[in-house]
């Protein structure tokens, strides 16, 4: 069965809506860290929700989560270094712990208990087959390229966050949870510039590849999100 027999193609879809949404234009541009609210959003979301319905995948999710705190950390010191050599006028000007596959199958191993979670080797499927995500032989390198744009800072932080979930949703990486990586990118991008947010359960709603009003309402909605976590900062010295 040829791609045309299959249907279309919801990544191409996808790639097509990423390049019309203008991104620079979604947020006010005052989304900066440090924003580390009096409870963090994916822990209790984890311990909550999840752990109801799944106790084993959320204790997996949440080790997952563990590790995106870890490398955002260290991503966070690297930017420092870089930034001071700059200051001292030497080689300092690189990219610094860019979102990569390699962080993401990281991820995803503590994710779904496995040895190893490689991209996948075929078409992917989602909602009941409604949604098809095409491979070809520029996949893999388009959704790496994709993945080094979340360290623009020409793009405001909360777009920046909302196109890597949606990147992540929609090239559609691994075998299995896709949905619960997204959402591990999109934090892990926040992180990297110190923003915690204090609840994702309105992230947790159905997207689809084709709708470029829903992905710039998703970049608003993670600002909103933000600017809430701020209102609900942890003071030094709390419990």
């Amino acid at each position: 069965m040829t791609a045309a027999e299959e249907g279309p193609d919801s990544l191409a879809d996808w790639c097509r809506v990423r390049r019309e949404v203008v991104w620079e234009g979604l947020g006010t541009g005052g989304v900066t860290g440090p924003v580390v609210p009096d409870t963090d959003g994916v822990t209790a979301w984890c311990a909550g929700p999840v752990s109801r319905r799944d106790p084993v995948r959320a204790r997996r999710l949440l080790a997952a989560y563990e590790a995106v705190r870890s490398d955002a950390a260290h991503a966070t010191a690297e930017r420092a270094e870089a930034a001071h050599a700059v200051a001292e006028r030497t080689d300092g000007a690189r990219d610094v712990r860019p979102l990569t596959f390699a962080l993401l199958s990281g991820w995803q191993r503590v994710v779904l208990g496995t040895r190893d979670a490689p991209f996948r080797r075929g078409d992917a499927y989602a909602k009941r087959g409604r949604e098809r995500y095409g491979l070809t032989a520029r996949t893999r390198p388009d959704f790496a390229a994709c993945l080094h744009e979340s360290g623009d800072r020409s793009v405001p932080l909360e777009a920046r966050a909302a196109r890597a979930y949606l990147d992540v949703a929609f090239f559609h990486p691994f075998d299995d949870g896709n949905a619960r990586a997204a959402l591990l990118a999109l934090t892990f991008v926040l992180a990297r510039e110190q923003v915690v947010l204090r609840d994702v359960g309105p992230l947790q709603t159905t997207r689809y590849a084709d709708d470029a009003e829903g992905a710039a309402d998703l970049a608003l909605l993670v600002g909103i999100l933000v600017r809430a976590s701020a209102r609900r900062v942890r003071h030094a010295g709390a419990p």
